[in-house]
């Protein structure tokens, strides 16, 4: 299969690199060689400069990973010549165009996966299994919390010009780190921001650096959401409480870990208690690294584009997403009367 990778910063150098390591090695490069990494890994590797001239080469599936803003100028002609796409979370910045990408992708049956690589974490799976099982029993509050200190994030590059701080390129924390009202979602069911309040005031960018968001499931679930672009040292922790017991996972070190009220104790999963398996030199515990959930991501994609998977996260959901960020953002809260 030939690949089109368009987009070739940090996370496009991800993609490219995990395809490689998967065995696919017939890749071309869309770039404008605005990216501030070095070019060393992407010597002898086939670049246009041109989207046009690069859909002529009849990429089996196109990896969508440019800044947020600029996905759809991408997607939508992709989708018309009939790539697969991966596509990056979110989708868009705004509404403007997922119709007619939607139309385009329905028209020329082109399967799209969308990069909530989160969905992959041994982690949250095992919470989707003891959710499904009625493990804690009813659940009915959630709370996720993100905070990563966004200067830290690049240190090659002057993090105020970055994407995620720049509001002409789809940035703001709450569509950099959208990824809990993805995961909330899939774990707990359909859901609608009840209240949110951002702010400016942490790094004082064009753009929000902290937001809170109050949801709604419609399971009659409520939960919250914080995230930050301040946060010294980063946190990403979930806590899900249920009516016979309590779910927390910290992506720190992967752990989920769930307490049933009927043994009242906790049962402990590290990452590799359950999913594939790994071992480790020396005897020691097995480490969970973060590139593991972007590799079972890119093989995932790949079986998409060969019809023997089906899309674990649909355009559908990242629309989805999409809206519920565009919620906090224009404050479309949809208070219950709970």
């Amino acid at each position: 299969m030939k690949f089109l990778i368009a987009g070739l910063g940090s996370i496009g150098r991800r993609h490219f690199r995990n395809l490689r390591a998967l065995g696919e090695n017939d890749i071309l490069l869309y770039r404008t060689h605005k990216a501030t990494l070095p070019d060393d890994e992407l010597a002898g590797v086939p670049v246009e400069t041109d989207l046009r001239a690069a859909l002529a080469h009849k990429p089996d599936a196109v990896i969508v990973a440019n800044p947020t803003a600029l996905h759809l100028d991408v997607a939508i002609p992709a989708a018309e010549a009939g790539s697969h796409l991966f596509l990056e979370k979110p989708i868009s910045h705004s509404m403007e165009g997922v119709d007619k990408l939607r139309g385009a992708v329905a028209a020329n049956g082109v399967r799209c996966l969308v990069g909530f690589q989160f969905r992959f974490h041994p982690g949250i799976r095992k919470i989707k299994g003891i959710l499904d099982e009625g493990g804690i029993g009813v659940p009915v509050s959630v709370r996720a919390e993100w905070g990563e200190y966004l200067p830290g994030w690049h240190p090659w590059e002057d993090y105020r010009t970055s994407y995620a701080a720049r509001p002409d390129l789809g940035g703001g924390v709450v569509l950099t780190l959208c990824h809990p009202l993805d995961y909330l979602r899939m774990l707990l069911g359909e859901v609608e921001v009840a209240w949110s309040a951002v702010s400016h005031l942490g790094l004082g960018l064009a753009v929000e650096d902290t937001a809170e968001i109050g949801l709604r499931f419609a399971s009659g679930a409520v939960g919250s959401v914080h995230l930050d672009y301040v946060r010294r040292p980063g946190k990403h922790a979930l806590e899900i409480v249920g009516t016979e017991g309590t779910i927390t996972w910290d992506n720190a070190d992967g752990v989920a870990r769930i307490f049933r009220a009927e043994s009242a104790q906790w049962e402990t999963y590290p990452p590799f208690d359950y999913g594939r398996g790994a071992s480790s030199a020396q005897g020691e515990p097995p480490v969970f690294e973060r590139n593991m959930m972007f590799v079972d991501q890119m093989r995932h994609f790949v079986a998409v584009v060969r019809g023997d998977e089906r899309e674990v996260c649909t355009l559908d959901d990242g629309i989805r997403a999409l809206e519920l960020c565009l919620d906090v953002l224009h404050g479309n809260a949809k208070p219950g009367n709970g």
